[in-house]
C-alpha cells in the first residue's frame, strides 16, 4: 500500500475517532458558551443553487404522496446533526463530509449530495408525505425567498447541542448557529411578505430536530474536558434536554407552533463501538445504549413539560431507539440478513474507518442496516419515516405522529 495512502487512512481514522482524549483548559459549563472558535458565518448562504428533484427507490414502504399534490403545510424546515444533513458540509472546512461516492450512489442522481446515506435520509420520505419537494440546504441555495419558502435544511454534520461538540472535524454549524439561522431566514420572510403573512407561514410549518448524538460520539464518550468527572450521564443528559428546551423556546418566539424532536438512535449497536469494544459476536454496547435511552427519556419528559407550558405548541416526541431497536431484533421481517458489519468502511464490522472510496462499500445496501459506522441505510431511514408519519411498523412518536399532527382539525 503507498505510503500516501496509509498516511491518509491513519489521518481519517484519527479525527474521526471518537476516542479523542486531547485536553482543554476550558471547563465544561463556559465552553458551551464560547463561540469564537472555528466560527461559521451563519448568514452567508451559497450563490450555487442545489436540486430538489425525486427518484423511486424500491423500498418495504408505500409510495408517499407525489410532490405535486396540495401540500399538507407551507414548509418543512429541517435543524440536527449528519443524521439530516443533506449537503451543508460540503461548503464547511471539515472532515465530515459525504460529497464523494459512495455516498449518493443510490440516491435519484446516483450522485453524492451531501448526505451521509447511499440514498435518501429520513427527512426526504417526510417532505414526500407532506407534499413538499425535498429540502434544500441553507448554504446550497441562493438565500432568495423564493428558494426557501417551502422549507430550509440547516442542519451540519459533526453538529451537536454543545457548541465544541464535532470540533475536532473542522467546521460545523452548531444547534444554536442554526437557530440562529432560522431566524435570519424569518427576518427575510417578514422584509419580503409582512409581519403577519410570515407568522403564519412559520406558525403552520412543521419543524423537524434531531440533534444530540455528537454531543455524545464526540464529546461525552470521548470524554472532553474531562466531562465524565464532572457529569454523570444523567446529569449530563439533564443538561442537554435543558439546553434544547431553551432553544425550542426561543423558537416559539418567532412563531413556530409545529415541531418535531427526535430522540437519539441505539449508537452502541453502531459498527464503530462493535469494533471499538471488539464484540466479538456483534453484541451492542449496552452501557452506550443506556446512556441513549436515558437521554431519549428525559426528552420525552422535557417535551411533556413543554405542551404543559405552551398549550398551542404542537410538539411531539420520536424515539429512534426504539424505531432503530425494533428494525435490529426483527431484522429478517424487515428483510435485512447483515445487522452488524456496515456497508462500506474497514476494519472489523467495517468500523474502524468511514467510507471513503467506492472500492470499500458492498454491492448491495439494502440488506444492511448500517452504511457507514454511524449511519443508517437508506433501507432503514424508509422505515423510521414511516413510523414518525403514521407509525407504520412500530410506535416511535408520543403523543401522535406526524401525520395526525398536521391532519385537519375535524
Amino acid at each position: 500500500m503507498p505510503i500516501n495512502l496509509v498516511f491518509l487512512l491513519l489521518l481519517c481514522s484519527l479525527t474521526t475517532s471518537t476516542i479523542f482524549n486531547t485536553s482543554r483548559a476550558l471547563q465544561f459549563p463556559q465552553e458551551l458558551f464560547d463561540f469564537s472558535r472555528d466560527f461559521v458565518p451563519i448568514n452567508s448562504p451559497s450563490m450555487s443553487p442545489s436540486s430538489s428533484s425525486y427518484y423511486n427507490i424500491v423500498s418495504i414502504s408505500p409510495s408517499p404522496s407525489p410532490a405535486s399534490s396540495a401540500p399538507l403545510v407551507p414548509a418543512f424546515f429541517v435543524l440536527g446533526d449528519s443524521s439530516v444533513d443533506c449537503g451543508t458540509n460540503n461548503f464547511l472546512g471539515t472532515f465530515a463530509r459525504a460529497d464523494r461516492l459512495p455516498y449518493g450512489r443510490d440516491f435519484d442522481t446516483h450522485e453524492p449530495t451531501g448526505r451521509f446515506c447511499n440514498g435518501r435520509i429520513p427527512v426526504d420520505y417526510l417532505a414526500l408525505y407532506l407534499g413538499l419537494p425535498f429540502v434544500p440546504s441553507y448554504l446550497g441555495q441562493t438565500g432568495s425567498v423564493k428558494d426557501m419558502i417551502q422549507g430550509v435544511n440547516y442542519a451540519s454534520a459533526a453538529a451537536g447541542i454543545i457548541f465544541s461538540s464535532g470540533s475536532e472535524l473542522g467546521q460545523r454549524i452548531s444547534f444554536t448557529q442554526q437557530i440562529q439561522q432560522l431566524t435570519d431566514t424569518y427576518q427575510q420572510f417578514i422584509l419580503e411578505m409582512g409581519e403577519e403573512s410570515a407568522a403564519n407561514l412559520i406558525s403552520e410549518s412543521v419543524f423537524y430536530i434531531s440533534i444530540g448524538v455528537n454531543d455524545y460520539i464526540h464529546y461525552y464518550l470521548s470524554n472532553e474536558s474531562n466531562v465524565q468527572n464532572m457529569y454523570l450521564p444523567w446529569n449530563f443528559n439533564q443538561f442537554l434536554a435543558s439546553t434544547v428546551s431553551q432553544e425550542i423556546k426561543n423558537l416559539y418566539n418567532i412563531s413556530v407552533r409545529k415541531v418535531v424532536l427526535m430522540g437519539l438512535p441505539p449508537i452502541g449497536c453502531a459498527p464503530h463501538y462493535l469494533w471499538k469494544y471488539n464484540r466479538g459476536n456483534g453484541e451492542c454496547v449496552e452501557e452506550i445504549n443506556d446512556m441513549i435511552m436515558e437521554f431519549n427519556y428525559v426528552m420525552r419528559y422535557t417535551v411533556y413539560e413543554l405542551r404543559e407550558d405552551f398549550p398551542d405548541l404542537n410538539i411531539i416526541f420520536c424515539d429512534m431507539y426504539e424505531g432503530s431497536m425494533d428494525i435490529i431484533k426483527n431484522y429478517e421481517l424487515y428483510g435485512f440478513n447483515v445487522t452488524t458489519d456496515a456497508c462500506c468502511g474497514l476494519g472489523k464490522f467495517k468500523g474502524w474507518i468511514m467510507c471513503m472510496s467506492p472500492d470499500m462499500a458492498c454491492d448491495n445496501a439494502s440488506n444492511h442496516i448500517w452504511w457507514d459506522q454511524f449511519h443508517p441505510t437508506d433501507a432503514v431511514n424508509a422505515i423510521l419515516a414511516d413510523n414518525v408519519w403514521n407509525s407504520l411498523h412500530t410506535k416511535m412518536c408520543y403523543p401522535m405522529n406526524l401525520k395526525d399532527m398536521v391532519a385537519p382539525p375535524k
